[in-house]
Formats: structure tokens, sequence, C-alpha cells
């Protein structure tokens, strides 16, 4: 067996760091307390569990895929560089000012996210460029350097750089970041030409400022990572999942780490995405519950929904416009503080709150006896026998049920006059709810009816809690995939070497420019394309073209997809007519009368994705022999059933399990509630039916 077969996909969540290994044709995996301190130190533990499991070293490893979680914690807890932004004068205070949007409409006390950045830490410089990208007032060297002679004396660490219009002519951010290298050398600097170049001010501001602000810390730990790689003979290239959806090279990751924000999350997308082509779905519910987040993504035609501008460490209830814009390109999904170290408390309308506040993994939830005492979500699924004390984590990590249910009647209980059973039920309940709630928000903005959704649920917590939003969804059918535990991980290595390449141009389809178009989308395929190329030198790469366009006076484009060819022979009747198309499937109805506008031009590099093998026929099903029996809380039955207890490896194609039952392994539990049956699939996915007559 070749070395060329051998992949590690690593995922650094906010409790857990998940490891897959891929050798040959078998899959090993684990899941570590993640080291907050140095997370490095939780991926070699979890690199030597799986090569022992695998009889191999880490020598034999060719290949490591990682996402990770801390670019986004970082800029959530601030706790980046000393970071100061340049900027136009008469533009020092555009990311205090934000938009005109306001996120609460009729909160009079409304209060405004502080900025990544302080006033003081915010300098301008004169000369400016109009919105063709005209020059109308030249940059004098001599006028940077004084600026530059500030920050040297400020005792900052990293730059941003971001200049009116600059995303059309970026000559003077790029004289600035000359000066800045040539007087300061060993400063960090990023460019808003580079890191985004898209028009909207604030999210470009924003953008190269969160960028320069995590940009030292994660080049640190992405090189104590390969330095630790190596030292533990691991020395093969290391790559990165980036937010939408694809892989980048250690040396871009450094480069542009804003694009690692939600890396973890994209491979759970991409995850998802390849079970429903094995299985010929065509509209799924990604739903991914880990230890801190759960995350929730539409998927249809076997293609996670993108985006190319969202919020990060948003502060008002996870609502819309409360939180930081990062303009890059993402896959879109909603994200809440809902996993299984989310804390529950009683607020002061006596009401049970669960989230966005975890216990992580240190201290971790009270069950785990590592010092934590406040309840959370997992201290109730072991309340509700969901959680088998003496096999959580493969036997890894004992849980104790004694101190689950001390922290949930001191917090919970006691507050509400209830005993600690209805306690669980009602922050399981509350969970489950917020959750679901988020999904529908998210389905209703999307136009969509979920009930003609099949879900498909990893993440260590998802298969607990999955059957229970479906019953809240009306969803029929749920999927939960081998390896579900370590979703995103084998996400990783699913995904194809990628780089979306963008640029705001305006232009409207009155003035429609052929040459100009052909020109401009070469030039950004050969800018994705040399992305790419950085990491894989053989593959062929196939380009995808988008336009964003909208009708005249509104505020916001819709994506337009273009082939090939359409793209290299530009037509204005093609490009309306494709425009009024995806118009009206998202409205209803094109407008008449109103010229079309032209914003941001992209163009995605990626090698092309494995073909994927169909799911073979199902046998017969025949019921399985359960291994035991225990009792597990039902919430649609609001009381304890007996439910029997299947091992999930010992299941064979065609098994049939009718709820309630629990279906257990290393990494996760699958409860099947009193309305489901259960049935497993050739490939391995338990899939979770709805039986007749149930809700």
């Amino acid at each position: 067996m070749t070395t060329t077969h051998t992949r590690l996909g690593v995922d650094i969540g906010g409790t857990f760091t998940d490891v897959v290994l891929e050798h040959g044709d078998a899959s090993y995996s684990t899941k570590v307390l993640t080291t907050y301190a140095a997370p490095e130190e939780a991926i070699i533990e979890g690199m030597g569990r799986v090569c022992a499991q695998a009889g191999i070293t880490p020598q034999a490893i060719a290949q490591i895929i990682h996402g990770t979680t801390l670019a986004t914690n970082a800029l959530i807890e601030r706790r980046g560089a000393k970071t100061a932004l340049i900027t136009t004068e008469g533009f020092r205070d555009v990311i205090e000012m934000r938009t005109e949007s306001r996120f609460e409409q009729y909160d009079l006390n409304l209060n405004l996210p502080e900025p990544l950045l302080p006033r003081h830490m915010r300098f301008t410089v004169p000369g400016r460029v109009d919105a063709t990208g005209k020059i109308l007032v030249d940059l004098e060297r001599a006028e940077i350097e004084r600026t530059v002679a500030q920050i040297a004396e400020g005792g900052y660490t990293s730059v941003a750089v971001g200049l009116i219009h600059s995303y059309l002519n970026p000559r003077h951010e790029e004289l600035v970041r000359a000066v800045l290298a040539e007087k300061l050398p060993d400063i960090s600097v990023s460019i808003s030409s580079e890191v985004s170049p898209q028009m909207r001010e604030y999210e470009r501001f924003n953008t190269v400022v969160a960028n320069a602000y995590i940009k030292p810390l994660m080049a640190s730990y992405l090189g104590r990572l390969r330095d630790r790689l190596r030292a533990e003979g691991a020395d093969c290239p290391v790559f990165l999942m980036h937010s939408g959806g694809g892989i980048i090279s250690l040396e871009n990751a450094a480069m542009f780490p804003v694009r690692l924000v939600e890396s973890g999350p994209a491979g759970g997308a991409v995850f998802a995405a390849h079970i429903a082509a094995r299985h010929g779905l065509k509209k799924v519910l990604s739903f991914d519950m880990g230890g801190t987040t759960a995350k929730i993504c539409l998927i249809k035609n076997q293609t996670p929904k993108t985006s190319r501008v969202f919020e990060v460490a948003r502060t008002y209830r996870f609502k819309k416009g409360s939180g930081m814009p990062i303009s890059i390109p993402v896959i879109d999904m909603v994200e809440i503080g809902a996993g299984g170290g989310s804390l529950a408390h009683v607020d002061a309308l006596r009401q049970i709150r669960v989230g966005p506040q975890s216990a992580g993994s240190e201290p971790g939830p009270a069950c785990y006896g590592r010092g934590g005492d406040k309840p959370a979500v997992t201290d109730a699924d072991l309340m509700l026998g969901k959680l088998d004390p003496d096999n959580f984590a493969g036997g890894s990590i004992p849980l104790h049920a004694d101190a689950a249910q001390a922290a949930l009647s001191a917090h919970v209980g006691t507050p509400l006059e209830m005993d600690s059973v209805d306690a669980a039920f009602g922050v399981a309940e509350m969970v489950d709810e917020n959750m679901a709630n988020a999904a529908r928000v998210h389905a209703v903005e999307n136009g969509e009816d979920l009930s003609d959704y099949t879900m498909i649920a990893f993440g260590g917590a998802a298969p607990l809690h999955a059957a229970r939003l479906c019953e809240k969804l009306g969803i029929a059918r749920c999927l939960v995939p081998p390896g579900a535990g370590v979703g995103s991980a084998i996400g990783f290595l699913r995904a194809p070497f990628s780089f979306e390449a963008n640029r705001s141009v305006y232009m409207k389809t009155s003035a429609f420019d052929p040459p100009r178009i052909k020109t401009l989308l070469s030039e950004l395929r050969a800018e994705a394309t040399a992305f790419v190329r950085t990491c894989d030198a053989e593959s062929p790469i196939e380009a995808e073209y988008k336009v964003y366009m909208r009708y005249t006076g509104q505020g916001w484009e819709i994506p337009v997809s273009l082939t090939s060819e359409q793209a290299m022979a530009p037509d204005r009747a093609l490009f309306e007519s494709r425009f009024e198309e995806d118009y009206a499937r998202l409205f209803g109805r094109p407008v008449a009368g109103l010229d079309i506008e032209i914003t941001v031009w992209s163009v995605n590099a990626t090698t092309p994705m494995p073909a994927v093998t169909p799911v073979a026929a199902l046998p017969p099903a025949q019921h399985s022999k359960p291994q035991g029996q225990r009792s597990i809380f039902d919430a649609a039955q609001a009381g304890f059933v007996t439910a029997d207890i299947h091992a999930r490896d010992g299941l064979a194609a065609g098994a049939l399990q009718a709820g309630p039952a629990a279906i257990v392994e290393d990494e996760t539990t699958i409860i099947i509630p009193v309305s489901r049956n259960a049935l497993q699939q050739p490939d391995g996915c338990i899939d979770i039916i709805r039986k007749d007559g149930a809700a």
C-alpha cells in the first residue's frame, strides 16, 4: 500500500479536536479534548492515536488537511495582534459608523457592537481615488512616512490598509505597503485590494482589519504546527480548509487568515454534500452540532449555498447585523451557540436559556468531572438517559451523573421549583427549539419549505438531537452517516483544492462592454488558478463564473452563474435573461422597465470533485436483535420509555430498529424516538424514517 493514499483530516473545535486518518481503503478516527493554550498539542495526540489504530507511523502520512476555529475565536474574544488601520482622510470612522441598518429597529437603547479597532488606532493619509478608479488627489510618499512614524511609535505589530475605491485602483495601497516594508520590515501588513477587492467600504475595511488583526496569531500557530508535525515525523504538505468549501496552501492561509473563518463548518457542509450525492438527494438540510455551536446549511443539487458576505461575533441574540461583516467567499449557513457544552441558566423572566456561553473543554460540562459546576446540554442528555456514562467517547471520558444532577438542580431546578429530570427536559427542549427555530428562519429567508428536505446530521452531539429536530420541523427523513462524530474532518478529505477571486467593477448592461468583461474574467481566472497551483501542480482545473447583478436602485445583488462559454463570449441579452430568470425564481417575477447593474465579478478555480459511487441496492429489511435496554426520555412522550440498545458496528445492511432505540458508537449516540424507525443503509448510513401516521 502506497503512502499516497494516506491522508489526515483535523478539525479543531471549541470542545473537541477531531482527527480522521484515511489509509488505503480504511478509515480511523478519534476525538481529543481541545488544548486551548497550544492547539497543536491536541492534533499531535490525535494523530498518534489514529496512527496506532492503523498500525503505521506519522512518516506514512502523505497529506494533512486542517480546519480550525482559532481565527473565529480570536475575533470573538478580541485577542488578536495590536493592529493599526491606515485609511483615507475623512474615512477614519467608517468601521465605527457601520451602515444605516439597525438590527433591532425599535430598540431605543440599542448598543452597536464596538469596532475591532478603537479610534486612536486608526490613522489617515491624504490622496483620493474616485468611483471609476481615477486618481483625483495623488498620495505623496512623505505623507505616508509621517503616518508610518506614528505607527512605529505606537508599537503596533500589524497594519491594515484600506483606502477608498482601492478595489478599482490599488496603486495608493501598494505604495503604503512599500513604505511600511521599508521603514518597518518586521511588521505584518494586509491591504484591502488583495484581501477583499470589493465595493462597500464598511465591509471591505472591516475585512482587511480582521485579516490584519489575526494574521500574526495564525502565522505563529501555523508555523508551530508545521514544526511540531515535522518533529513527530509527519514531514508532509499541510493544507487548510477555507470558508468557501475548498483547500488552500498553508502559505496562502497565513497570508489571508480571514478566509479560515468558518473553515470547520465549511468542511461539514462539504461532507453533507458528499453524502447527498451518494444518495441522490436534491434537497438537504445539513445539521452539524458539536460541543460549542450548531450549524445549519441548505444544500440543493448536492451543492451548499454560498455567499460573499457573512458575519462573525454577533452580539445581539444572533441577529443579522449585530456582528462584524466579513466580505469573503463563504458557504452560507446559520450558526448558533447550541452545542453539547452550551450552558443553561434561568433568566430574569424565569425562563430557561441555553447558550451562547459554552463550557468548552476547560473545564467542560459538569459531568466531565473537570471542575465545571454549571449545567450544559451534555449534562441534560446524560440525565435523560441519552448517554452511557461508562462509554462516552469510547470510554475515554467517564461521565459523572451526580455532578450533572447537582448542576441542573442548582442552576435550573431549584430556581424553577422542579426536579432534576424536569430541569434536564427543559434544557434539552430549549436547545432543540433554538436550533429548530434557526432552521425555520434560515429556510424562510431562502424561500424553502423544509418538509421537502432530508436532514443529514453529524457532529458529536447532532445524532442525539436530530430526530427531535425532525419532529419539530416536520422532516420525514434523516441520515446519520458513518463517522458522523467527526464529520467536518472527513469533509476536509472530500474537498477540492479551490480559490475564488472576485473584484468589484461597476457596469450597467445598457453600457455592456464585452471586450472589457472578457479581459476582466480572464484575469480573475488566472489569479484564482495561480492560487490553486500552489497546492496542486498536476490536476486539471475547472473555472466557475458568477456575476452579481441587481436592478438600478436596489441595495443588494443576486449571484448569476455562467458557463465558461457564456463568460468568454459575453452577450448582453444572455446576461440579462439569466438575471431575470434567477430573479423571478427568488422573488416571483422580474421588474419591467429598469436598467440592470453588475457590481461584482467572481471566478472560482477548483480541481474536479472525485466521482461519487451511488449507494447499492438495499437488501430486505430485517429487525436487528438489541444488545440490551435502558430508559431514555422521549420528549414527544414527555416521559421515559424503554429503549433497545444497538451497537452500530454490529449492524448489517437492511438492519431495522424500531423506535425507541439508541445506536451507540465511540464518537456519538444516535437516539431513535418512538415516532421513528432506523434502517441501516448499504453505505453504513443510519436512515431515520418517520413511522406511518407519526408526527
